[in-house]
């Protein structure tokens, strides 16, 4: 990252409440096709939540600190803020003088954005100021939130204007906090019913909402130059397992997260190679 940075577009999507087990599903039969043909091996890496709902586990992401692979580490970091006594900064770590990772990667000469999904990133109190307010632009609107069936459309229209109306010479690091998947997410399904309620089934159906259209979203993040794009869960969701439902609590299922991280080419690239992504 540390060559990345400077050069390259950045892109962190956030899939709020996404389960590992129901991505990694999707993937495998072929349900997902935007989204996998982008997975490294196509395949989703199996990784643990920084936190155990959205505040908690964005604040943590903005620190530097994104989903920590689920296997014995330690594991070098893409970002980390200068401090003594890190075990997880490496030679190719970003590093930044700054308290957050959005303020070190404005003062590397990013334009910062955020576009908001659930209720942390509405700006409509103090503490839906929180998060959005790290950023040099940030956008919200009840369309974008999680009572909308048509949110991640309205996220990525915002994100092709915002996109389109930058300078070519602009840095960018774009960020999406994806709304579809969380609670309510019934109306994805066809034939479920808001009396029924949502389900592990529902939330599958989201993700597959989410996925016919992040091809636009992808495309704009790299229709200036290359882009670095992360795409993850900040934390899953219970839907009755071992009698939990929800989050903010400490199981398997609310822990353990989807995560990748790939390059999408430029226009120049494209073109040269014929290919959509490069994976890495």
């Amino acid at each position: 990252m540390a060559s990345v940075v400077g050069t390259d577009d950045l892109l962190l999507v956030t899939l709020d409440t996404l389960r590992f087990d129901v991505a990694a599903e999707l993937a495998a039969a072929g349900r997902i096709p935007h989204l996998t043909r982008l997975l490294p091996g196509g395949v989703w890496e199996r990784r643990h939540a920084p936190g155990s709902f959205t505040y908690a586990s964005h604040q943590a992401i903005f620190a530097g600190f994104l989903p920590t692979p689920a296997e014995p580490g330690p594991h070098p970091r893409l970002f980390a803020a200068r401090f003594a006594g890190s075990e997880t900064t490496a030679e190719g770590t970003f590093v930044y003088d700054a308290p957050d990772l959005v303020s070190g990667l404005a003062e590397a000469g990013y334009r910062t954005v955020c576009i908001g999904g659930v209720g942390f990133f509405n700006r409509q109190g103090p503490l839906g100021n929180v998060l959005p307010g790290l950023f040099q632009e940030s956008h919200w609107e009840p369309e974008f939130g999680v009572a909308s069936p048509v949110s991640f459309e309205a996220q990525v229209r915002r994100a092709e204007e915002v996109v389109s109306s930058l300078p070519r010479d602009q840095r960018l690091f774009l960020f999406v906090n994806v709304a579809a998947l969380h609670q309510p997410n019934w109306f994805h399904l066809p034939g479920a019913t808001r009396e029924a309620g949502d389900s592990r089934a529902t939330h599958a159906a989201a993700l597959e909402y989410v996925d016919r259209h992040i091809g636009r979203l992808f495309a704009a993040a790299s229709s200036r130059r290359r882009c670095f794009a992360i795409v993850c869960s900040d934390h899953g969701t219970a839907y009755g397992d071992d009698g939990y439902t929800g989050h903010r609590l400490g199981h398997e299922v609310v822990w353990t997260v989807p995560y990748a991280q790939f390059f999408l080419p430029g226009p120049a690239e494209s073109r040269a190679d014929g290919k959509d992504g490069e994976t890495r």
